[in-house]
């Protein structure tokens, strides 16, 4: 059996596919899995033990053209794929599962074209990404999501990179915090993160701040707030690489965006602060022992699905309503857990 999986959304979106393709592998080990993703998300999909090819698809460069689209489908169809199982919903991953004649296709319900598909399945808006998807294999298991965490291996080369980096920060507990976001209206407010830093930091905690090479001048502002106790690694590290500085966190702290995503990845508690969007969209951490925090009534929230340059009616309220004293108190609750957790295991 030979199976397509495309996926070329956002990085996020990538991860919450990884336990979908994991599920195929293991109803059938012997299945082959390939995976048309981003050339950004490349990287997410060839680090997971699941996915044996992955074909990069620049749908904002070379491969933008109808022309070029359907040379690029012609590649697929030289594979003979027996399924295709499609997460993304645009009309352009339509036109390609067409172009590659790929006769048992499954999609969502409200995908553009979706004509195309032989099998639908109802995209259910209230439930997490992670369960959608995995109603495209047929299993629905909403309850027990943390069963299914998102899974990518690194080699032991990089191990041993992200070692040196994390063994000179010293023995204090770590907990990571990623400020940015592709979207302003996702950003939780810089003043605000620094008073969650400041109470770490009294806390006797050390602070890692984290995000791709677009974060790295609201990183820097921060660390520039503090003398000590707060190391700036945005912009130094690969996504997978990323994920494995996060094994080494007993926290991360983030904005609804994709190293929310990254936390499980690695399985640790993740605190999600969420601005203009809400949890009920069903991207929120869900191994658990991670929490999320919304300031819900407003008549304005949310204003959107990914979120604004600008807040729409001028006043951002959504993150400002949003009392740090109350990330202050469910990040105690948060580390508390995973104390008496460990204790638990211990005895």
């Amino acid at each position: 059996m030979k199976i397509l999986v495309i996926q070329t959304a956002f990085i996020g979106d990538a991860i919450l596919t990884l336990p979908m393709i994991q599920k195929l592998n293991e109803l059938d080990s012997k299945t082959e899995i390939h995976v048309v993703s981003t050339p950004v998300s490349k990287e997410i999909f060839e680090a997971s033990p699941s996915v044996k090819k992955v074909f990069p698809l620049d749908k904002r460069g070379k491969h933008k053209s109808i022309i070029s689209l359907y040379k690029f489908a012609k590649l697929l169809k030289n594979e003979k794929y027996d399924k295709v199982f499609s997460p993304h919903r645009s009309f352009r991953t339509s036109l390609l599962i067409y172009f590659t004649g790929i006769k048992e296709s499954t999609g969502f319900s409200n995908s553009a074209g979706k004509f195309v598909y032989k099998n639908l399945v109802k995209y259910n808006l209230n439930d997490h990404e992670v369960s959608r998807n995995l109603s495209l294999i047929g299993i629905k298991d909403e309850e027990n999501l943390q069963k299914y965490l998102p899974v990518t291996n690194v080699s032991n080369k990089v191990k041993i990179k992200i070692r040196s980096e994390i063994e000179p920060i010293g023995n204090k507990e770590i907990i990571a915090i990623a400020p940015g976001s592709v979207w302003e209206t996702k950003k939780y407010p810089l003043e605000k993160f620094e008073k969650i830093i400041q109470y770490l930091i009294d806390s006797n905690k050390n602070v890692i701040l984290i995000g791709g090479k677009a974060d790295s001048e609201i990183c820097a502002l921060l660390k520039n707030k503090f003398s000590q106790n707060v190391y700036d690694l945005s912009g130094k590290f690969s996504i997978v690489e990323s994920i494995e500085i996060l094994r080494s966190c007993k926290l991360l702290i983030s904005n609804d965006s994709a190293p929310t995503h990254f936390g499980m990845c690695a399985d640790i508690p993740v605190l999600t602060i969420y601005c203009s969007t809400v949890p009920d969209f069903g991207f929120y951490p869900y191994n658990g022992k991670s929490r999320f925090l919304s300031y819900d009534s407003l008549k304005c929230k949310p204003c959107g699905i990914h979120g604004h340059k600008k807040c729409p009616i001028g006043t951002f309220e959504c993150a400002y309503k949003l009392d740090e004293k109350l990330i202050f108190a469910t990040i105690n609750e948060i580390l508390n857990q995973a104390t008496n957790s460990q204790n638990n295991k211990l005895n």
